[in-house]
């Protein structure tokens, strides 16, 4: 995937052909607006919503129920509005004479390329049943594995989010009622405790201004990493985060195996398969990896080869698709390393669980007691100049 200046899509076309590239869809791309961004925020879709209207329609087709006859079941039956809004427009399309697949790409941010390109190689094959009820199972695995994750990562979050506004009420109400009987009675107050109790004075007098900032802060942080430059920033910092980022790695790593399995068995060629598979990431960084990977294929080397270079890929992946290459297999390799990294994940998960609570007592503990020795250190001396 990426980027070509032309008049026109025919024009783009013959660019990309006239490079030897295999073209699997033009697109005009413009150039998202603040307002596009903000509304693409409001029209996603949850993927347990997604998954089952694509069980739903995979099972309509594989009864031999017309396709625009589907999608007008389909409308009625689903609850989440803004599908039910795809779905309708989707209806529409497919009933003027546009494939399904184009249909969906133009729902821009609910179905995603991985999706619209296996429903595009499914028609070309006729096998449209069998691939919405792999992409219904993917999406299933997704969003299981999408939960495990949040609920991993809530409880901490919600504990620290807890402490913090705990601590700005003391800091802002509490210690500004006390200040001034320190004052009276000239007791030596510690630097850290001063800068606590100016931190209060400043947020009583200008909270407003305080919030004002932080909100227009976190607005524009959102906005920044909705762009092409910020998302590569994120995803740099998502994967040099402590533990976390190596259980990212292999989600990131099974995704790819999973997807481009599934592409290799429905008959598209191998850099036609990482292509369309690198869209599936969700991550800049290894989107960008997996392109690269598919040009060096192009230029006649080996996968393997190509991700036994790149640090990101564990050396298990190249030795494991090198014997697929080797033996013909290359489909049944790449699924041993979706297990296995699903395994993986999973243990992760389970680990990560069980080691957040002890280190987060730890954590907040040592917190606690640095803010309660800013409060109680002055008492004490205040208490010991009236002994």
């Amino acid at each position: 995937m990426g980027n070509v200046e032309a008049e026109s899509r025919d024009a783009a076309t013959n660019v990309l052909l006239s490079h030897g590239l295999f073209v699997l869809s033009v697109t005009e791309v413009k150039e998202k607006k603040l307002f596009d961004r903000i509304d693409s925020l409001f029209r996603r879709v949850k993927t347990s919503d997604l998954m089952v209207f694509t069980r739903q329609f995979a099972t309509l087709l594989e009864s031999q129920v017309p396709l625009s006859d589907a999608l007008t079941n389909l409308y009625h039956q689903t609850q989440n509005g803004v599908l039910r809004d795809a779905i309708a427009e989707v209806a529409t399309d497919v009933e003027s004479g546009h494939p399904l697949s184009e249909a969906l790409q133009r729902q821009h941010g609910i179905f995603s390329d991985f999706f619209v390109n296996m429903v595009r190689s499914a028609e070309v094959t006729g096998r449209l049943a069998e691939v919405l009820h792999f992409m219904a199972d993917y999406l299933e695995n997704q969003s299981v594995l999408n939960s495990k994750i949040k609920n991993a990562l809530f409880y901490p979050v919600f504990v620290i989010v807890l402490f913090f506004a705990i601590m700005i009420i003391m800091v802002t109400f509490v210690l500004p009622q006390i200040t001034p009987i320190f004052a009276e009675a000239n007791i030596q107050i510690p630097a850290f405790t001063r800068f606590i109790m100016a931190s209060g004075i400043f947020f009583q007098e200008w909270w407003w201004a305080a919030t004002l900032i932080l909100v227009l802060f976190m607005f524009a942080l959102l906005d920044y990493f909705q762009s092409d430059e910020g998302k590569v920033v994120r995803d740099e910092i998502i994967l040099k985060i402590p533990v976390v980022g190596k259980m990212f790695e292999k989600v990131y790593i099974a995704r790819f195996a999973e997807s481009a399995k599934v592409l290799i068995r429905g008959g598209l060629t191998i850099p036609q398969a990482i292509e369309i598979s690198a869209r599936t990431m969700g991550n800049a960084v290894y989107m960008e990896l997996l392109h690269r990977a598919a040009d060096q294929v192009r230029n006649g080397r080996l996968l393997s080869q190509a991700l036994a270079e790149m640090p990101e890929f564990p050396p298990l992946v190249g030795q494991l698709v090198a014997v697929g290459e080797s033996t013909g297999r290359l489909e049944a390799l790449l699924d041993k390393v979706n297990l296995f990294y699903t395994r993986e994940i999973n243990d992760t998960v389970d680990n990560l669980v069980n080691l957040i609570q002890p280190a987060l007592m730890v954590l907040i503990g040592v917190m606690v007691a640095v803010l309660f020795s800013a409060i109680l250190m002055p008492l004490y001396n205040l208490s010991q100049s009236f002994a």
